[in-house]
């Protein structure tokens, strides 16, 4: 059974100011996609929204061997990385079925399989 990866990539600010008619539509939105993967077989791992980036620490690799560690993402960007599922499933081409249902509906996701 393979892995997958699904992050969902949105531009926070405008999110964060969109109706409630808008969010409500969006959950029944990830509500239909949990029983489009339920149907189809797949299984969910983990789920979940993540906290806003401007929360996020960023770690690399100093000049000396130490970590810099710094507050917020690790770059600029007008998309952010807002939550995220992880699947396993054996049908890796209606799994992708699935995804483009759910990006259909107005969502956009990246779609990735997990290095084995």
């Amino acid at each position: 059974m393979s892995r997958f990866l699904i992050l969902l990539p949105a531009p926070e600010a405008e999110w964060a100011e969109l109706p409630a008619s808008e969010h409500e539509k969006g959950m029944r939105s990830h509500g239909q996609f949990h029983e489009d993967l339920r149907a189809g077989g797949h299984s969910i791992v983990a789920v979940g929204p993540l906290e806003p980036s401007a929360a996020a620490t960023s770690m690399r690799p100093g000049a000396a061997g130490e970590a810099v560690v710094t507050d917020g993402p690790f770059s600029e960007t007008a998309e952010q990385i807002v939550g995220f599922y992880l699947v396993h499933s054996e049908d890796e081409a209606d799994l992708r079925a699935a995804c483009q249902r759910f990006a259909a509906r107005g969502e956009h996701i990246e779609f990735r399989r997990m290095a084995e």
